[in-house]
């Protein structure tokens, strides 16, 4: 069996005294998509966190194609390939659109997951939108422009792997069909994928497993495809 690219093992964290992850485990296989869904407050972007070394992790290890990263620097845990869009976007403000994604560029890895490589004309192939806002400031952007250019950019560091967390959060439904398709895309082109999202549709129709995460534990895994066509079984562990 061939080993997983990232293997979450039996962590846990806490905030201060307060635990929020208990004994929490998960795998990504190469160019797999993996959505992690769970109400609110119940330890989904605790997860990303963990993995990307912003939440220590007290037990457990979390292992990148092979190596132990449990006590890495973010810094270095991202060298190895691995992207994250966050749920505030977190793009520069004061910057033109072009100048965030160029910003992307100057810390891309050599080489992406499948030889191809996103560049910035390809970028704006891709997103014509985002070829009319370049010289705007991230400050002057919509939610959903800035989520194009938090997804962009971290298509330019041509990963192995991305954390998205709640892509969909606050967007109109065109900007939301929009960005399921760059994951699409991403899925396609052998990009791992860790999705986590609140529209439990949109990620199962995306994703090839799911996870279910409550009170900082897994408590259900199985085919995405599987979960979707039991809706009584999502309405109860999601509680819709």
């Amino acid at each position: 069996m061939t080993a997983p690219l990232l293997s979450v093992e039996a962590i846990e964290t806490f905030y201060g005294d307060a635990q929020v992850l208990r004994g929490l485990s998960l795998t990504i296989g190469a160019g797999e998509a993996v959505c992690l869904l769970g109400r609110n407050g119940r330890g989904k972007t605790t997860t990303i966190k963990a993995v990307l070394g912003l939440v220590p992790v007290r037990r457990g290890r979390i292992v990148h194609d092979g190596v132990d990263v449990t006590r890495w620097p973010t810094h270095l845990i991202t060298r190895r390939g691995i992207a994250w869009v966050p749920d505030n976007r977190r793009i520069f403000p004061a910057m033109t659109v072009e100048r965030n994604l160029a910003m992307a560029q100057h810390a891309a890895l050599p080489t992406a997951a499948n030889g191809d490589r996103w560049t910035l004309a390809r970028v704006y192939e891709r997103f014509p939108a985002l070829a009319g806002l370049r010289h705007r400031s991230g400050e002057h952007l919509s939610g959903g422009e800035a989520q194009l250019v938090a997804i962009a950019r971290a298509l330019l560091t041509h990963p192995r792997l991305v954390l998205l967390d709640e892509p969909s959060q606050g967007l109109a439904p065109r900007i939301v069909e929009d960005i399921a398709a760059v994951i699409e895309e991403m899925r396609r082109e052998g990009i791992a994928i860790l999705l986590v999202e609140q529209n439990s549709a949109l990620a199962l129709s995306i994703a090839h497993r799911a996870y279910v995460i409550d009170d900082g534990r897994i408590v259900h895994a199985s085919p995405a495809a599987d979960l979707a066509r039991d809706t009584a079984l999502t309405q109860r562990l999601l509680a819709v």
